[in-house]
């Protein structure tokens, strides 16, 4: 046998219809609902990810990816530029998978394998050592840790009003006992609601809302220092620290990996 054909083998089922592509969408951009017979993990290479499900808009980060379960009708929209990653994974695959939609932490790895079949421009596997990236990939996506929403969202009269305002101003820092009298309740009721449905502090959600806004703000070419002050903060450093907090890295060594 022919050396280069004692190496060569099929791709085994279990990973023969994964597909990967990559997809850059136009700032104000959205894509009407729709369902896939395969699961849908989605992953942002630049800037923010907004998938509508089941009544929640499951919005992610670059640090995360959005997992969407087979069959789960979905709409995707962008308010700035943005490109991401998707990989379909056949509905026997699923399995191992989270049943529910949510976001999932990208590892190092899984990182790297995307940007890997990004780089090389591999869609679906036609070898051995791709088969083994796409292996690899599934493995990783299916040990991933869960969490709802990086930005989780609210049915709550009288908190859907905080956040939309925040929405629309986020660098309005007034703190929660004013937000309570705003929305005519007490600061104690507001932070129970917040716990209760976003599980995390009104502060913690503000701080993500501007990673998210600072993100699309940087990718945009804005210096740090204008951002920072545009989201209310009085000193860049300020900024900076919350972003390394979030993210774990600096914007500017955000930028600086996204150009890389």
């Amino acid at each position: 046998m022919e050396p280069d054909k004692m190496h060569r083998r099929k791709p085994s089922a279990q990973t023969a219809m994964l597909l990967f592509k990559v997809v850059h969408l136009q700032p104000g951009g959205a894509d009407p609902a729709d369902s896939h017979a395969a699961g849908q993990f989605v992953h942002a290479l630049s800037g923010v990810i907004e998938v509508g499900m089941g009544g929640q808009v499951f919005l992610a980060p670059p640090q995360y990816g959005v997992w969407i379960p087979p069959h789960l009708e979905h709409a995707s929209r962008n308010r700035h530029a943005a490109s991401y990653a998707t990989v379909y994974v056949p509905e026997p695959l699923c399995a191992a998978l989270p049943a529910q939609a949510c976001t999932m932490v990208i590892s190092p790895l899984i990182q790297a394998v995307l940007e890997t079949l990004r780089e090389r421009g591999i869609e679906a596997p036609h070898s051995p050592p791709e088969q083994r990236l796409f292996e690899v990939l599934l493995d990783e996506l299916r040990v991933a840790p869960g969490h709802d929403s990086y930005l989780p969202t609210s049915q709550d009269p009288l908190l859907s009003r905080v956040l939309d305002a925040l929405q629309a101003s986020p660098w309005d820092n007034r703190p929660l006992a004013e937000w309570a009298a705003t929305v005519h309740t007490t600061e104690r009721t507001l932070a129970r609601r917040c716990e209760r449905d976003l599980h995390m502090s009104l502060g913690e959600w503000r701080q993500r809302l501007k990673v998210v806004r600072g993100i699309a703000l940087l990718e945009a070419g804005r210096a740090v220092k204008d951002v920072a002050l545009e989201l209310g903060y009085s000193a860049p450093s300020a900024f900076i620290a919350m972003f390394h907090k979030q993210l774990g890295m600096t914007p500017q060594a955000y930028l600086r990996s996204k150009a890389g």
